[in-house]
């Protein structure tokens, strides 16, 4: 346990107290020989460090990202997923915490032995669902059994996004994940004994209106062979250092990227009436002054503040000062 360090202040007034008899040092001792017994359940057996739980999280919040990117590609609709939590308890516990009747996907991990859960909480899944059928992505079908075609669709789904779940843990492992299973009733699924340690992810997933949880449980049997690279020191090493040639090459190519560049001498407002009406050597006056700086506009954002001129008989203009964002040029 970590020791707790005293400010000056603090040591005067204990002693202070010590010296006074309002504290008896027989006391605190005993006391401070009590805090150190903890209770410890072996049945909620912490098998991961902190770190190495931190880890798990920087994997799926990166899952996170990529599942956001493709569901929201596969669905044409808004959606959001982020980690809420990441947590290790016993499976019983994890299968007693879903309900009776959800989505549950079963993949194997290879070449690393056992297998993960995820769960997706039936609103998402059913809003899921009626997306890809062509609706507006409501659930509000009572989950009690899925058709034939219904679970075809829904673990197509999952299995195209396979391909985030390999690029999200390949930081750590390469590995080979292959649907294997689709189920609805949790108590049909045995992967490990009731007291083994899981780590649980916990998304929050947001599809259009709809939201809900997608739960993924990892027995500790698959993370065992790689928890070594589940440390900070790991990451570090595994670290790559910038190459010099690939970051000159990117830069030359980012210089080389064209932009619409243009400098506004002002504007106004006409009526259609106007407009139609218009003859040569008609005047429309602007609502810019002569002494004031136009902008120069670089891909419809206001850039620079510029004034013009010639240079070698071409029309031209010198930049007076950049357009800060939220300034009052900046529209």
């Amino acid at each position: 346990m970590p020791e707790e360090i005293l400010s000056q202040n603090e040591i005067d007034a204990l002693l202070s107290a010590i010296t006074s008899g309002e504290m008896d040092a027989e006391e605190l001792k005993k006391e401070e020989n009590e805090q150190k017994v903890r209770v410890y359940d072996f049945k909620r057996a912490l098998r991961f460090s902190k770190d190495q739980i931190r880890s798990i999280s920087r994997v799926h919040e990166n899952y996170a990202r990529l599942l956001t990117t493709f569901f929201s590609a596969q669905l044409r609709t808004y959606v959001n997923i982020s980690v809420a939590s990441v947590d290790q308890i016993p499976y019983e516990e994890f299968i007693r915490s879903i309900p009776n009747i959800t989505i549950l996907n079963v993949y194997s991990f290879e070449p690393l032995e056992g297998r993960v859960l995820m769960e997706v909480n039936p609103n998402i899944a059913y809003s899921m669902m009626d997306r890809v059928l062509g609706g507006k992505g409501k659930s509000n079908k009572q989950v009690d059994s899925l058709t034939e075609i219904e679970t075809i669709i829904m673990s197509q789904l999952f299995e195209k996004s396979i391909v985030n779940l390999e690029e999200a843990w390949s930081t750590i492992v390469d590995i080979n994940p292959v649907l294997e299973d689709f189920e609805v009733n949790p108590q049909f699924l045995q992967m490990v004994s009731p007291n083994e340690t899981v780590v649980v992810v916990s998304l929050t997933t947001q599809i259009g209106d709809v939201s809900g949880m997608i739960n993924i449980c990892i027995p500790h049997i698959v993370l065992e062979p790689i928890i070594p690279k589940l440390s900070v020191h790991y990451w570090m090493e595994t670290t790559k250092d910038r190459d010099p040639e690939t970051y000159n090459q990117i830069t030359r190519h980012i210089k080389q990227v064209k932009v619409d560049a243009k400098t506004l001498l002002g504007n106004t407002s006409i009526t259609v009436d106007q407009l139609l009406n218009l003859k040569p050597n008609d005047v429309i006056k602007l609502n810019q002054s002569i002494d004031e700086p136009l902008q120069l506009v670089v891909n419809d954002k206001p850039k620079m503040l510029v004034q013009a001129g010639k240079v070698n008989k071409k029309i031209a203009v010198q930049v007076l000062e950049e357009i800060k964002e939220g300034s009052y040029y900046d529209g």
